[in-house]
């Protein structure tokens, strides 16, 4: 199903949520290794598919956002406490933030850093924010890298409370958002053979060891 119902994620929504986690641990790996390499001609693409992909997530919250107004959301569990609802909602507020926030900041770097057209994924020329200017692009760069880390600490904590959810409070919140690939139904149970009770068996007459043959 495409839309979400009170109990279940739908597929769009199940889409741009693992697509995203899948680019945000792209993007750590890629960022986090080439942050301290030089800028050479061989290490340059990296930096351009760092970029393509920041632009994606943010072209991704934006859409995932979107169809969050017209898709219904799932209920809480039931007996979820209040304060863990409030908790959840205001930490799905601040993913949102940050989903928007960290890729804007990364491409407030790029136009401030004033460097070479950046072409996302060398197809559609991406225009810059601001006039190149060294000093923000600093100011940018460090911005831009507390976000990541801040993001990072938050969809850790997500994943964690979600695992506990799923794990020990076992009121499927995971779940809902697992791909149908990976959703197993329950093993049905095994069909119980009813057998007739064997007849009982009828009662002997009491003989009385007294009596004779005849008598």
């Amino acid at each position: 199903m495409l839309k979400s119902g009170s109990n279940h994620w739908g597929g769009v929504a199940k889409f741009f949520h693992w697509t995203i986690v899948l680019l945000i641990l792209s993007q750590a790996f890629v960022g986090c290794t080439t942050v301290n390499l030089p800028r050479l001609p061989a290490v340059l693409p990296w930096y351009t598919l760092h970029k393509s992909v920041v632009i994606t997530v943010l072209a991704l919250a934006v859409l995932r956002l979107a169809w969050r107004a017209f898709d219904p959301h799932p209920v809480e569990p039931a007996g979820m406490p209040r304060w863990q609802v409030l908790g959840a909602r205001a930490g799905h507020g601040l993913l949102y933030l940050l989903l928007f926030l960290a890729p804007l900041s990364g491409w407030l770097v790029d136009s401030a850093s004033g460097l070479r057209p950046l072409y996302w994924f060398g197809l559609v020329q991406i225009p810059h924010l601001v006039a190149p200017d060294p000093d923000l692009k600093k100011i940018a760069e460090e911005i831009h890298e507390s976000l990541f880390w801040i993001l990072a600490v938050v969809a850790l904590g997500h994943a964690a409370m979600a695992i506990v959810h799923q794990f020990v409070n076992r009121d499927n919140v995971l779940a809902r958002m697992w791909p149908a690939s990976l959703q197993r139904n329950p093993k049905p149970l095994p069909e119980t053979v009813h057998v007739a009770p064997a007849p009982a068996p009828a009662p002997v007459a009491a003989v009385d060891p007294t009596d004779k043959p005849g008598a």
